[in-house]
């Protein structure tokens, strides 16, 4: 009897396991897809990750304060008005 405890217990931990790490990898392979969907975001806004005074920039330009934008875009990145200005219409896409 003790043994056929000791069994069910086993199984029950084993199919446990397997289970957790089931879910894991598949939340695994949910986030390494949209960490690529954010870096092709990133990269057609002409941003890079953790880049705090661009974030502003794209908050500016989604608010349609595009002025405010060009001027944080320019002040960040040394930009020039044509570019700055084509900068911020992509981000207020």
């Amino acid at each position: 009897m003790d043994v056929l405890v000791l069994l069910v217990i086993v199984m029950t931990g084993v199919t446990t396991i397997v289970t957790v790490e089931s879910r894991a990898s598949r939340l695994d392979k949910r986030i390494r897809g949209l960490e690529r969907k954010l870096d092709v975001l990133l990269d057609h806004w002409g941003l890079e990750a953790g880049d705090a005074a661009l974030a502003e920039v794209v908050a500016l330009a989604r608010a349609g304060n595009d002025v405010a934008a060009i001027r944080k875009y320019r002040e960040v990145t040394g930009a020039g008005l044509l570019e700055a200005k084509q900068a911020v219409d992509r981000m207020s896409r």
